[in-house]
């Protein structure tokens, strides 16, 4: 897919479209399986995500999809190759390139992404596949005492390492500093933290000279701890969300993209809608969900030929849902 990082990053944020993150491990992905009862093995992982890639009309709701490094090389039963399907439909393909997390030592609770060993040979690899962007998660917990600022800024510089890595092999970075929801938490503190994340992850950018005009944030809501008890509404997520960004994230960043971190498909859904209102944001802000748009597709095909028709038809209709929240329109 040609064009400059420039471009190719003002594509993945181009209205009304979001972008697929059908990035998830191996591990991740057998426990997707596994959920609905189907075996987690090579195969079945294939045909899971040909069930969403290989779909008629995606390209309407669809400017790019993540892969997993194992998709890369798997071809739809057609025989033609993923990264070729999607670029025939003119959707761009990226990839996952960050390794698992680990405890970061004497940091107890706190964990750092591995992944920048070998990573430029990776990444030109991947180049020569046709892969236009690629994406790093690091993750931040709260809790007592948590996080500290050392993991917030090993883990900022670890971001910005690789952004500086794929931009160097002509590739966008997606930076996804996740602030999980995990913990009882309210919405004043996810604020301060996730604002504390986005903070230093854009100073350590600057410092490592990456373009942010070909960069792309994937980041969390700012939405209270999962165990937090009171009900805290869409319009109220939205205000300290869109407060957060503009009192961390640099006008120049080519677009911001959601994660759906835990919510439910529908919390993620409405409170994207309600953050699409604000006019006021100087980048666009759409999507980047994951098993908020693939569940109930993949829980209704249950790994049954017969059940794909179905599925896939349940898949449009979230994918039309989630364009619909990106521009504000529920």
């Amino acid at each position: 897919m040609e064009g400059t990082m420039q471009e190719i990053a003002k594509k993945l944020v181009e209205e009304p479209k979001g972008i697929l993150a059908a990035d998830e491990s191996i591990s991740t992905a057998n426990e997707r399986l596994e959920s609905v009862g189907i075996e987690p093995v090579v195969e079945n992982r294939r045909l899971y995500r040909e069930l969403f890639l290989d779909v008629d009309g995606i390209e309407k709701y669809l400017s790019g999809v993540i892969l997993c490094e194992e998709t890369v090389d798997q071809h739809a039963d057609n025989g033609e190759n993923f990264v070729d399907l999607l670029i025939s439909k003119g959707i761009v393909p990226g990839v996952k390139v960050d390794k698992s997390i680990t405890p970061m030592p004497n940091f107890p609770g706190e964990v750092i992404t591995q992944g920048l060993d070998g990573l430029r040979e990776r990444l030109k690899d991947f180049r020569a596949k046709g892969l236009r962007f690629a994406k790093w998660r690091t993750v931040t917990k709260i809790g007592e005492n948590l996080p500290t600022y050392e993991s917030i800024q090993a883990n900022a510089l670890g971001l910005a390492l690789y952004a500086a890595y794929c931009q160097e092999a002509d590739i966008v970075p997606i930076v996804e500093p996740e602030v999980l929801l995990d913990g009882d938490h309210d919405i004043v503190k996810a604020e301060e933290v996730t604002t504390g994340v986005l903070t230093e992850l854009f100073k350590m950018l600057k410092s490592y000279k990456v373009d942010l005009s070909a960069t792309i944030l994937k980041t969390s809501m700012v939405v209270p701890g999962g165990d937090y008890k009171e009900s805290v509404s869409h319009e109220e997520i939205a205000k300290a969300t869109t407060r957060t960004l503009l009192n961390s994230v640099p006008e120049e960043v080519a677009g911001v993209v959601f994660l759906s971190g835990g919510q439910t498909p529908d919390d993620a859904t409405y409170n994207l809608n309600e953050i699409a209102k604000y006019d006021n944001l100087p980048w666009p802000v759409t999507f980047s969900f994951a098993r908020a748009i693939q569940h109930d597709a993949l829980a209704a095909w249950h790994g049954v030929k017969e059940n794909m028709p179905k599925a896939r038809e349940i898949f449009l209709k979230r994918l039309e849902l989630e364009s619909k929240a990106r521009m504000g329109e529920l």
